[in-house]
């Protein structure tokens, strides 16, 4: 299940993981971080190969994104390995409720029809500075920054929201391998649960993003939003 929302919504899978290890299995909020991590790496890889086939990118912005995002994510994760648990869940928290906002306000005002996308690749520099503030979010919560950048990045290229999740993932899969190292050396992942949550989300991955090529625009950021949305209030409730 969370392989196939990861692959739907351009996501290693890690915003719904991490929530649903904390809320049912009991997982500190380092613990759930550091386990999705394991997922994440194989599930983005996957999703990042069906959407290069199926979809025209420009290979600067994504490369601009995934190395400007892996020092950073090495940031991200050491702070978020050592702070306290619940103050990074509150935190969490906040994020999703924050993108959940965001992504219903995009659902409820769509692009006009038949305006053509603008060729703004000359912006591609501005990749870097997006990348860099993906990458932290990337480490501290252990996801969140292909949430960042997915909107940013497609108001900025004029991109549609499948490209768009494109370079998401770009940024998120370096940084995911880095977060992997950094939250092993903490001994914050639980390796079976990982191993597990990785297999089946191989599995699914690939059907979720088929089928994100199919869904109109308006509807998947709805869907986005009111999935993110029930995930932080059930969360928070057990913060």
């Amino acid at each position: 299940m969370v392989g196939f929302f990861g692959g739907v919504f351009g996501l290693g899978g890690g915003f719904f993981s991490i929530p649903l290890l904390g809320f049912f299995f009991g997982f500190d909020q380092q613990h759930a971080q550091g386990t999705s991590l394991v997922m994440i790496i194989p599930n983005t890889a996957i999703s990042l190969w069906q959407y290069m086939r199926r979809s025209k990118m420009d290979l600067r912005v994504a490369i601009a994104l995934g190395v400007t995002a892996m020092p950073f994510a090495y940031l991200g994760g050491h702070l978020a390995t050592h702070m306290a648990s619940a103050p990074l869940r509150r935190a969490f928290v906040i994020m999703m409720i924050a993108v959940a906002i965001y992504y219903a306000w995009q659902s409820l005002v769509p692009k006009p029809a038949g305006v053509k996308l603008k060729d703004r690749s000359h912006l591609w520099p501005l990749a870097f500075p997006i990348g860099a503030t993906g990458g932290i979010l990337s480490g501290l919560f252990a996801t969140g920054g292909a949430v960042f950048t997915v909107p940013l990045i497609g108001a900025i290229f004029d991109y549609t929201q499948v490209v768009a999740q494109f370079m998401g993932l770009s940024l998120v899969f370096p940084g995911t391998v880095v977060n992997v190292a950094t939250y092993a050396l903490s001994h914050d992942i639980v390796w079976n649960a990982g191993f597990a949550l990785a297999i089946g989300g191989t599995i699914a991955v690939g059907w979720g993003v088929k089928l994100a090529h199919f869904l109109p625009e308006r509807l998947l950021r709805g869907l986005f939003s009111a999935l993110t949305g029930a995930m932080a209030i059930a969360l928070w409730l057990r913060a």
